[in-house]
């Protein structure tokens, strides 16, 4: 069953698919005009605003549906992701995540746009939204709504469950001694507490929570660079040499690097996976394009600053060079060159408040997907209890079988959603301009006062 899944995943997640996902970012990037550079000031200035829209119709605020975004897309990725991507696609691969990273800025932001406008009110009076809306009400395709909805309800078990939960059991375990089953039932308590109370409960929680665990994590590799600035310029000149020269542990060489850098990089993020958007609809927002804006920063933040401290450590110690290392211990050694014992230390707890925050972002994904398949709200709760459960099992079972699974469903989720970003890029088009109106006009008004 193994060797089926990884066949098939990777098939799925073969060139064609990785071409269709870095394409529609650059096809978004060309129509948008290069957003992601020209509207990054006010899009930060608005997610981090402490005058957060209040009166618009929505769940949560723009921080809150930016910070439940981040908690789901950072995660096991941004340590054990890009190490496997240096490992495979040598130092080069790291160039060619940040390109799928500035790509993936338009990506997120047509996502966010249409999940807004095509969002609907359930039964409780709350935001429901997501490719599969954009894909029925916009697309006018429903049976691809369908299909993205039973990918991502399912898939949610894996990359946002089981391979989170044996991730923290397993660093628990190998740095703090601590037994798996005791990290499962403390994961299920807290998970228990946050997922079964909501979106509003799941939104105060990520967004006191990431903004620490990410700071936690960017501060310590930081210092890592500054304590040691006289390695910064040679590791970023090895990672362009060998983003167009290759070394790589696999055949292919420069292929490779494109290849596991490009794939990492959208693994880490999400963009064009279809995931984000279902947080970015429960935002209070006037207009689909500020939510928008305020969506494109989650990719600036997972990719470009925390993924990039990950990779550039890994570099600047040499250890990538090292072919006996693999996945994350590659990370932790490369922190422990340069901090000694505490690097692995540091990597743990990064990794330990990464993951369990992706459990958080992902229940809520996988809730709404659910829903859309089953609208009934003792279906839905059911969900969430089947749900946290599993972490249960995550922590104290061997998820080979189901990682692989869940590798196939994250690819086929993001078809559908594709598909329906290409034939609405024109509602994205019309949105940015009349979003773009409205912000001329309260900038002259704001002048004249």
């Amino acid at each position: 069953m193994l060797e089926i899944l990884d066949k098939i995943g990777g098939i799925v997640w073969g060139p064609p698919l990785l071409i269709l996902l870095v394409g529609t970012g650059i096809f978004l990037t060309v129509r948008l005009s290069l957003i992601q550079i020209r509207l990054l000031p006010y899009s930060l200035k608005l997610a981090f605003s402490k005058n957060q829209d209040k009166t618009s119709e929505g769940d949560i605020s723009h921080f809150q549906a930016l910070m439940t975004a981040m908690a789901a897309t950072v995660g096991v990725g941004n340590i054990v992701g890009v190490a496997t991507a240096v490992v495979l696609g040598g130092p080069g691969a790291i160039f060619w995540m940040w390109m799928a990273g500035f790509f993936g800025m338009a990506t997120k932001y047509g996502e966010a746009i249409l999940a807004v406008k095509y969002r609907v009110k359930d039964s409780k009076g709350q935001m429901a939204g997501g490719p599969m809306y954009y894909l029925e009400h916009g697309l006018k395709q429903k049976w691809l709504g369908v299909l993205f909805a039973v990918f991502g309800a399912l898939a949610a078990f894996g990359i946002g469950n089981g391979t989170q939960s044996k991730a923290v059991a397993d660093i628990m375990s190998s740095t703090f001694s601590v037994p798996h089953w005791v990290t499962g039932v403390v994961l299920f308590i807290i998970a228990g507490m946050v997922i079964l109370g909501g979106i509003k409960v799941i939104g105060r929680v990520t967004a006191f929570f990431v903004p620490i665990m990410a700071l936690f994590y960017v501060i310590a590799g930081l210092i890592v660079m500054i304590m040691n600035i006289h390695l910064v310029p040679e590791a970023f000149g090895i990672i362009f040499k060998f983003a167009f020269t290759g070394e790589a542990a696999v055949g292919g060489a420069i292929g490779a690097a494109i290849r596991f850098g490009v794939a990492r990089g959208l693994f880490s993020n999400e963009a064009g996976l279809g995931s984000a958007p279902i947080a970015a609809a429960a935002a209070k927002t006037d207009l689909p394009g500020r939510q928008a804006l305020v969506s494109m920063t989650q990719v600036l933040f997972d990719t470009l600053i925390i993924c990039s401290i990950t990779g550039v450590t890994i570099v600047m110690s040499g250890q990538w060079k090292d072919k006996s290392i693999a996945g994350g211990a590659l990370t932790a050694e490369a922190f422990g060159t340069f901090l000694g014992g505490a690097g692995p230390i540091v990597v743990a707890i990064g990794l330990i408040f990464f993951a369990t925050s992706t459990i958080f972002g992902w229940g809520y994904y996988g809730e709404k997907c659910f829903q859309y398949l089953f609208p009934n709200e003792k279906a839905v709760i059911g969900y969430r209890i089947v749900f946290v459960c599993f972490i249960l099992v995550g922590a104290t079972a061997s998820l080979d079988v189901i990682w692989a699974f869940a590798d196939v469903l994250n690819g086929l989720m993001a078809i559908p959603n594709l598909i329906g970003l290409l034939g609405l890029s024109g509602v994205i088009i019309l949105e940015t301009k009349r979003f773009q109106d409205k912000l001329k006009a309260e900038r002259e008004n704001a002048s004249k006062e």
